[in-house]
């Protein structure tokens, strides 16, 4: 069996405050790519994890990662020893703000729920993914949201004309820790969201100051309907109005950087 764990972006992310437990306030819109990292289960001895991809490497040092986690918790609340072999095929770079980590722990989730063949409801699953990390619930719903709180107060939010958006993602292959940029925000509340076109990121500006090239990612998404940073960075997106326009600009930025990491897909 297989399950896409979509790569998530937050259209906008608005900083509303800074919280006495250390964690921040904050109301964004999250909204998801056709395409992600994949994960396969197969049968297997004991529960077991290989990892692939283009990205693989990068997490050769996490032998308890969130997709065993995610597993773990699952089998646990079903009660059962929970064997598999699962393999995750990492096509997206780690620390990169469009939830990677996350989406894979809630596609692990929805795979082995069907793939043990549990009688758990979507409360439960839910509980689970709230446990493993704050966009980890909106990873697993998958689809357009309104999240308040850490990220995981949600309500599904209908943007009409949204789904199969041309979209572009761009990343230059610098990882960007969440933590420092959360602690260089300064700290102003630039007010709530309303329409997100309209919005912003409020992280965007302390990335941009940890890693200026975010500057030139942007600069070079310039002809997209909207380019903004996705979650604490360092990927930006772009909205194209057609697909066209979407490959054209692609391939600009494969010349001039050929060392950059993009995706050219659709929103969901």
């Amino acid at each position: 069996m297989r399950e896409t764990a979509c790569a998530k972006l937050n259209l906008a992310l608005h900083v509303r405050a800074r919280e006495a437990d250390g964690y921040h306030r904050i109301e964004t819109i999250f909204a998801f790519a056709e395409a992600g990292d994949v994960l396969t289960a197969a049968p297997g001895a004991g529960l077991t994890l290989s990892v692939t991809g283009p990205f693989a490497a990068d997490l050769a040092d996490e032998p308890d990662n969130l997709v065993l986690r995610a597993a773990r918790a699952l089998a646990d609340r079903a009660g059962i020893v929970g064997d598999a072999a699962l393999t995750l095929d990492k096509k997206l770079p780690v620390a990169s703000g469009i939830g990677g980590g996350s989406a894979d722990a809630a596609a692990t989730l929805r795979l082995l729920r069907r793939f043990w063949r549990l009688d758990i409801g979507d409360e439960a699953i839910g509980a689970i993914a709230a446990g493993l990390g704050a966009d980890v619930p909106a990873c697993l719903a998958s689809r357009t949201m309104r999240g308040e709180g850490r990220g995981d107060r949600l309500r599904a939010v209908d943007l009409p004309g949204l789904a199969g958006t041309p979209l572009l993602l761009v990343n230059p292959r610098l990882p960007v820790s969440t933590a420092d940029v959360f602690r260089a925000w300064d700290g102003r509340d630039g007010g709530p969201l309303g329409d997100w076109e309209e919005g912003r990121n409020d992280l965007e500006a302390p990335a941009r100051r940890i890693a200026p090239a975010i500057d030139e990612v942007l600069d070079a998404l310039a002809a997209a309907r909207v380019a903004r940073m996705s979650g604490s960075g360092a990927t930006c997106f772009g909205l194209f109005d057609s697909a066209a326009a979407r490959d054209e600009t692609a391939a600009g930025i494969a010349a001039r950087h050929p060392h950059w990491w993009m995706l050219a897909t659709r929103l969901k």
